[in-house]
């Protein structure tokens, strides 16, 4: 056997040593491994993010010698591209990462998902002694289709302190002060995304009149592109932003820019939210064996702390310290009451009511 031969057959017999890899009905894990070896690679549509691109395939390619071909995108344009293809009867992508929307909205309800829980076997997965959730979290209705890898705390909101004092805002209600009109900046809450998850809490917490103060008595700047509300926000062009992009957000305040979270406000509580934390296995996938051990291995210890650190989100493996490289106010705090922006019971269903309120109302503007 060649030497590289020889170093990867010792690095898949320790990891599968370490989990104690148990049968999967189809002839064991080392055969699976196997058989995934032989199809050579995995494909993969996830977030666009650079870090995720580069340390997702370099990992997986160093345990198990598969190539991940990654395709990094909008959750939304994912989306629209399988369903362009397989209604050309094309099936090309193996396994996929989303938020609720393109998951409740395109994916699941299209039925372009194959049940992913049968399909996890390793006993560190399964266990559910290793989940914050009390075992696999499945957010999908039948609880056995999507699994949530994410779950991280998030600010209400974030502010410019050269504009913006902290005491300024003391809740909700005090965004809809007239001296805050037309300083302040928004996803676009008509299309899926972040904006109109924010949207939709407001909707919840306040009802329709606040959100017609706040999107159009406001005159918020409203773009689709949440880079440009973050430079909006660190030059204080709009010095209160509704939406901006958290990672990017902290690394400038890191660097230090005037910028501030604001996590909770006195009448809104804090939030959670799975990003595109959400991870589906296509069904006819082309790579179905390498497709399941990614599956495995992304669900696995090693592979959501890769997967974390690059994309900047709380795990919801409890054997991770996400405190070793998050900050802290980025993991939930036990006890501590939030609002999950992805709760498929309550949010992701009133998102799609709230995205219809928005058009209406945006539309008048």
């Amino acid at each position: 056997m060649h030497m590289t031969g020889r170093v990867l057959a010792v690095a898949l017999l320790f990891w599968a040593s370490a989990v104690s890899a148990q049968t999967d009905g189809k002839g064991g894990w080392d055969q699976l491994v196997a058989a995934a070896q032989k199809e050579g690679t995995v494909v993969v549509l996830g977030p666009p993010d650079n870090k995720v691109r580069k340390d997702v395939p370099e990992a997986f390619k160093k345990r198990f010698g598969i190539t991940i071909e990654y395709i990094g995108g909008r959750s939304t344009e994912a989306a629209s591209k399988l369903r362009t293809e397989r209604s050309a009867g094309l099936y090309t992508a193996d396994v996929l990462f989303a938020g609720s929307d393109s998951m409740a909205g395109v994916y699941y309800p299209e039925k372009m998902l194959a049940p992913l829980k049968p399909e996890l076997v390793l006993p560190q997965v399964v266990d559910s002694t290793k989940w914050t959730h009390g075992g696999l979290w499945f957010a999908d209705p039948e609880k056995a289709y999507v699994l949530r890898l994410f779950n991280t705390a998030g600010p209400s909101l974030y502010i410019n302190t050269d504009s913006v004092k902290p005491g300024d805002l003391k809740s909700a209600q005090d965004l809809l002060d007239p001296k805050w009109k037309g300083k302040i900046s928004a996803h676009d809450p008509t299309v899926a995304g972040r904006g109109v998850g924010q949207a939709t809490r407001f909707y919840l917490e306040f009802g329709e009149d606040f959100l017609r103060k706040l999107y159009v008595d406001q005159k918020p700047m409203i773009v689709r592109d949440r880079r440009q509300l973050t430079d909006w926000l660190a030059r204080g062009t709009y010095p209160i932003s509704l939406d901006g992009e958290q990672d990017d957000l902290e690394r400038l305040r890191k660097q230090g820019l005037p910028i501030q979270a604001v996590y909770q406000l006195g009448d809104m509580g804090g939030t959670v939210s799975s990003g595109i934390g959400q991870m589906g296995l296509v069904d006819h996938a082309p790579h179905p064996n390498a497709a399941k051990v990614f599956v495995n291995w992304m669900a696995s210890k090693e592979g959501l702390e890769v997967f974390s650190r690059a994309r900047g989100e709380a795990p919801t493996r409890n054997d991770i310290d996400a405190t070793a490289y998050l900050p802290a106010e980025f993991v939930p705090k036990p006890g501590v009451k939030y609002y999950d922006v992805h709760d498929w019971t309550t949010a992701v269903a009133a998102r799609k009511k709230v995205m219809g309120i928005m058009r209406k109302l945006l539309k008048e503007k």
